[in-house]
Order: structure tokens, then C-alpha cells, then sequence
């Protein structure tokens, strides 16, 4: 056991369960963890991903500031802002003037009701889930009842500050017939540790629009997830952007309980020199009829290391799936390490299903052409890393949004030099 794991044990033992419903939850979980192994390079899930930058640290959360900062602006976005910081949330939600079935309410102050979907659609978790289980003190539970549709954006800030630690956790229910966008947005630069983990549960005909934005960089260790259940016709679009750091990693998850139900997941992992991303995706058909398209784009730089593990598991009744699961590369350097492995597991005769991973370099006569056009290196390279990821960018439906991260994107290539 790591030296930050028994500290982290030992804080969890210290301050018990933060509310009453999660006393027998925390309990297994406190019990999982302790006994669950470190993981090493021989561990299949993490063989990929070095754990040494945070295995020596120590416990950062004693003592640090809960002010709220300032919040980054998304142009022209009309959204409801929840932050949090260093794993304290700062928010009033008293200020929000919400329509007739929408509820947004802290962790501690829902019922054993209205928390009866915690920890259900992701009950086995690795070691970093059951941290958070653990640690967690602070979070959100969002309810969209039936037949609501909820037009304005509902984003969570998380920031992480110098010396310091988030664990926090994020509960939402799309009723039935219902809709909603959820935008969530981690950032630190620092040296600091971040887990924060979301639960999606979209009942029947409901629709959800997701993003996470993962833009924790330089020391910062990160490990989060998202965990989706999709009921009878539901339909999720979710759209996943992680920066590298030290040590940053996102589990995504998704279950389909209720046939034709349907899922476009796109994710970007964008590293600049010596950064590290890991991004585990795994889709559930346990019924039939459902359609799930995954496609995935990574940009790496020098020195820098990305891993994917996509897997679409199709159960034996899982008749009728559709799935595709598509991984695209760009190394900037000889220097760069990509591992990718998209798996497909089938136990299902009547399906359709496909997918592929492909790693290229910087197509040297396409930067020509634009250097031989006046285009400074610095431009054209951004050019041709936009030209790579544009479908993606292209598909995000929220303008705003999509014009940030486009802003965003371009200063992050800036940095990202051929070499």
C-alpha cells in the first residue's frame, strides 16, 4: 500500500460518513479499499499508466483555502455555474430561480429517496472510485422530472488549488421524456489531486447532453469518471476533452438497461511535451436494439504518453446492436507514446459492429504546401492539428461551446511544436 493511500484511509476513518444515507455505502466501500491492491504494472487496467508521481504524496487537503475564484467565462453561454473548490462547494444554490421540475440540491441535504441511485450504475470500481467514495464530502444531485425539458446549460466548475486536493461527486436524474445539458469543467495547474466521479441516469425517452472537460495540466494528478445508464429510447451525446498532466485519467462508463436507446460519445486527448492521459471507455449492450458510435481523436507531443482502452461488450441478448468504435492519432514526435486498444467482445450472433485504431505522423507535404503559402510553422501546424479534430469540434451542437473550445484549442496547439 502507497503512503498516500494510508493517509487517505486514515482521513476517511477520521471524518466517517459525510451524511446518514451513505453510512452503510462508505462502510464498503472503506472495507473495498483497504483491501484493494495498489495498482502496478502488472495491473491490467493501469499496465499503461505509472501511479509513482502520486504513490509517495502526501495528503494535500488539511488547510486550504475554499475561496471562490474566478470562474472561467464561456462566451454568450447562458448556463446555471456550480463550482467547487478544493473539494468544498462554494455555491449558493439557493440563488437559482428554477422551473417547476428541476432540482438542484446539495449531497447532504437529499433524502435516502432521491439518493437511491447513488453508486448504482458503477457499483465496482477501481482504486480512485473508491477513493472518492471514501473522501467525498461534497456534491450536487440534479433532478429533471418527467416531460421537463431544460434548455439552460447546468455546469459544474471544478478547481483544485496549489497544495491542496478535490473529491467530489455529482448525481443526475433525466426523467422520463425529459432533457437536459450538462457541462462539466476541471481545472488545475498545480500541484494538487483531483477525483471527481458523475452519475447519469436517463430514464425512458429522456435526453441528455454531456461534456467533460478534463483541463488539468502540469502537476496536477487527476482521476474522475463518468457513469452513464441509458433506459428504453433515451438518447445520450456526450463530448469528452482531457488535457495531460502528471498523472490524468478518465473512466467513462455506460450501461443500456432499455432497448433502442442510443449514444454518440466523442472524446479528444490533447498532450502537450512530457504530459500523460489515459482514457478508459466501456460500453455495456446488455439489450437488444441499441446503437452506440464512439469516436475518438488524440493529438500527442514530445515526450508526452497517451492510453486508450475502448471496449464494447455485447451480451448474448443484446440482438440488433449497432456499434462502432473508431481510434484516430497524431504523433507529433518520434518521441511521443501512444497505446491504444479498441476491443470489441460479442456473444450476440445478429449484430453489426466495427472498429479500428490508426497512429500518424504530421503530414510533411501538407505543412509544405501552407509553409510554401506564407503561413508561419506555428499557424500551419495549427491548421493541419484543427484539420484532424475538426469533425469532432464540428459535431459539439452548443455554439458557444464549440467557439471556446476552438479559442481554447488554439493556444493548446501553440504549444504543441513538430519535432
Amino acid at each position: 500500500m502507497s503512503q498516500w493511500l494510508e493517509q487517505v484511509i486514515a482521513q476517511a476513518e477520521r471524518q466517517g460518513a459525510p451524511v446518514s444515507w451513505r453510512e452503510a455505502d462508505y462502510a464498503s466501500s472503506l472495507d473495498a479499499l483497504k483491501n484493494t491492491p495498489w495498482p502496478t504494472r502488472k495491473t491490467e487496467a493501469w499496465r499503461n499508466t505509472s501511479l509513482t508521481p502520486i504513490e509517495a504524496k502526501k495528503l494535500l487537503s488539511d488547510g486550504v483555502s475554499t475561496a471562490s475564484t474566478q470562474i472561467p467565462v464561456i462566451a454568450q453561454l447562458d448556463s446555471i455555474d456550480i463550482e467547487f473548490v478544493n473539494s468544498t462547494l462554494v455555491t449558493d444554490l439557493a440563488q437559482f430561480n428554477l422551473p417547476a421540475g428541476v432540482d438542484i440540491v446539495a449531497l447532504e441535504n437529499i433524502s435516502e429517496q432521491q439518493a437511491s441511485s447513488f453508486n448504482t450504475i458503477k457499483p465496482e470500481k477501481h482504486l480512485f472510485g473508491l477513493v472518492n467514495d471514501a473522501l467525498a464530502t461534497a456534491g450536487v444531485w440534479v433532478n429533471v422530472a418527467d416531460d421537463v425539458e431544460f434548455h439552460t446549460p447546468i455546469r459544474f466548475i471544478h478547481h483544485v488549488q496549489d497544495g491542496s486536493e478535490n473529491h467530489t461527486r455529482i448525481l443526475v436524474n433525466i426523467g422520463r421524456n425529459a432533457k437536459a445539458t450538462i457541462i462539466e469543467q476541471g481545472e488545475g495547474h498545480v500541484d494538487s489531486v483531483n477525483t471527481s466521479f458523475s452519475e447519469y441516469d436517463v430514464k425512458a425517452k429522456g435526453e441528455l447532453h454531456h461534456y467533460r472537460f478534463a483541463m488539468f495540466t502540469d502537476k496536477t494528478l487527476h482521476a474522475g469518471g463518468c457513469h452513464f445508464k441509458l433506459a428504453e429510447s433515451s438518447y445520450l451525446n456526450s463530448t469528452l476533452v482531457g488535457f495531460g498532466s502528471a498523472l490524468s485519467r478518465l473512466d467513462t462508463d455506460l450501461i443500456y438497461t432499455g432497448e433502442h436507446a442510443n449514444a454518440d460519445i466523442n472524446a479528444l486527448y490533447l498532450l502537450a511535451e512530457g504530459e500523460n492521459f489515459d482514457l478508459q471507455t466501456t460500453i455495456e449492450h446488455a439489450v437488444p436494439n441499441c446503437t452506440t458510435t464512439e469516436n475518438v481523436r488524440g493529438i500527442v507531443g514530445d515526450k508526452a504518453k497517451a492510453n486508450f482502452n475502448g471496449r464494447i461488450h455485447i451480451h448474448r441478448d443484446a440482438q440488433k446492436t449497432l456499434a462502432e468504435l473508431n481510434n484516430r492519432n497524431l504523433l507529433l514526435s518520434r518521441r511521443g507514446q501512444i497505446n491504444t486498444k479498441p476491443e470489441l467482445e460479442i456473444y450476440a450472433d445478429d449484430v453489426k459492429c466495427a472498429h479500428g485504431a490508426t497512429i500518424a505522423e504530421i503530414d510533411e507535404q501538407a505543412l509544405y504546401y501552407l509553409l510554401s503559402r506564407g503561413i508561419s510553422r506555428s499557424q500551419a501546424l495549427i491548421l493541419l492539428n484543427f484539420g484532424f479534430i475538426q469533425e469532432l469540434i464540428n459535431d459539439i451542437p452548443l455554439t458557444p461551446v464549440r467557439e471556446w473550445l476552438t479559442e481554447l484549442l488554439s493556444g493548446r496547439f501553440a504549444k504543441m511544436e513538430v519535432k
